[in-house]
């Protein structure tokens, strides 16, 4: 038996009783139509559902097939359509499948031969339509993934996250370091009309002025030396998508004067450009500033501010939501345990105790940094206390006893060693928050004997 509802179009009333009778003996659901224009009113006055195939003569008296289906391409381009012909020929059949159509049949045709056909058809149409479905749910569940709450205070941020998404309002996200305001706005994103589309995030206090320019605008060739080809910025390659802008409080005054423009006017000059280009991009913004109190200081203009403060998302720090930090930690464990391939599958107690009891500076970031360097170096299966460099004042065994730094290398080491503290030992991210390449940290490491915790990898 086939599901499914289809029309038929067919100027014989013979056919359309036959073909009717046919397709309902095998469990689908029918409605005829003696002329196109009667099925394309029916089309048009369609709102909700619609058919799941059209089977269509393709030679009919008021209005010729190939007009017929033109039309049913606009009104519903995903719609399935088989057409049918009386004429020996397939000139019009090709034509109609050039226009988008699924399959034909020359008439006369066995009913096992229509039959064949429509079941091919239905059964594309349903893959579709579940393919279309499933990846519609995993744009859905891939921004919130990593979003881990219990606390009622973060239900209401998530909440409101979901409320606004379907908007096309620009939102900033305002919260501490640390408080998963990139994973907000992705979940913004995803949850949107946008969701099929690109997000892409720019960090804008980690660049100068003259490189987040370049990078956000584009530039042409030749706009300043050593731009031998020309590059799309960010606006362009988000365009249709979303673009979040990470610090926004720290851009100078200049680039808030462009940005301005690109959201007003809805266009922007990539750098060395004469012409501007348009662009369709929601912005999501975020900061760790109160932007409030830096539009009274005169660092950040009321004008931009208020074009990207339509909705205001504040994430609360995590010292204040603590019903958190328990699922987040066993999130991260089962997380790390995985990249790591190691078996560590609990958290003790006393862990457990220690981590509710720490006031989190540092928010989520802090506790993803903590979780990770425990389970590098358990040697058991579990998190335990002695794992976790908090509520000692120390992340390393402590280095025997040094005397306060008097030269440059003095000092260097002991910003190295503060650094590698820091980052639990991650030399990928300590290499970056110094600025130096790996190569140059693991040289320095040497050089200067810094100690390392045992069960760091040498390639972290």
């Amino acid at each position: 038996m086939l599901e499914g509802k289809i029309f038929i179009c067919d100027d014989e009333e013979g056919m359309r009783r036959y073909l009717k009778k046919l397709l309902q003996s095998q469990g689908l659901s029918v409605e005829t139509f003696a002329d196109g224009k009667a099925l394309l009113r029916r089309l048009e006055a369609e709102e909700n559902g619609g058919p799941d195939l059209l089977l269509q003569d393709i030679r009919m008296p008021d209005m010729d097939g190939i007009e017929v289906l033109q039309r049913v391409g606009r009104l519903r381009p995903a719609l399935p359509v088989v057409v049918m012909t009386a004429y020996g020929t397939i000139d019009s059949a090709v034509e109609a499948m050039k226009l988008g159509a699924y399959d034909f049949v020359t008439k006369p045709f066995p009913k096992e031969k229509i039959l064949g056909v429509l079941e091919k058809a239905l059964e594309r149409e349903l893959l579709r339509n579940e393919n279309r479905g499933l990846k519609e749910e995993l744009h859905r569940q891939a921004a919130p993934g990593e979003i881990v709450f219990a606390s009622a205070k973060f239900r209401e941020v998530y909440e409101l996250t979901l409320q606004v998404a379907d908007s096309e309002a620009n939102i900033i996200i305002q919260g501490e370091s640390g408080t998963g305001k990139e994973l907000i706005a992705r979940a913004i994103h995803y949850n949107s009309p946008r969701r099929g589309r690109r997000f892409l995030s720019i960090n804008c206090a980690a660049l100068s002025d003259t490189l987040l320019e370049s990078q956000l605008f584009g530039h042409v060739r030749g706009a300043f030396t050593g731009a031998v080809t020309a590059q799309k910025g960010l606006l362009e390659e988000a365009h249709g998508g979303t673009l979040f802008l990470d610090e926004i409080g720290d851009i100078s005054p200049a680039l808030q004067v462009k940005l301005l423009r690109v959201i007003q006017e809805r266009d922007f000059l990539p750098v060395g450009a004469t012409r501007p280009k348009s662009v369709d991009t929601r912005f999501v913004t975020a900061t760790n500033k109160q932007l409030e109190k830096e539009v009274k200081k005169g660092r950040f203009r009321e004008d931009l501010y208020y074009r990207l403060h339509v909705i205001n998302i504040n994430l609360p720090p995590l010292r204040e939501r603590k019903e958190d930090i328990e699922p987040l930690a066993w999130f991260l464990l089962g997380k790390y345990a995985r990249r790591t391939r190691k078996q560590v599958t609990g958290i003790t107690a006393g862990a457990l105790r220690l981590l509710g009891e720490y006031n989190w500076p540092g928010n989520v970031r802090e506790l993803e940094n903590i979780i990770e360097r425990a389970v590098i170096l358990a040697k058991g299966n579990e998190v335990s206390e002695a794992l976790l460099p908090i509520g000692r004042g120390e992340i390393a065994p402590p280095a025997p006893p040094e005397k306060e730094p008097t030269s440059l290398e003095g000092v260097e080491r002991s910003h190295i060693g503060k650094i590698l503290e820091k980052t639990g030992y991650h030399k990928t991210r300590s290499a970056e928050l110094l600025g130096i390449t790996r190569k140059t940290l693991n040289r320095k490491i040497a050089e200067y004997a810094l100690p390392l915790p045992e069960g760091v990898p040498e390639n972290d």
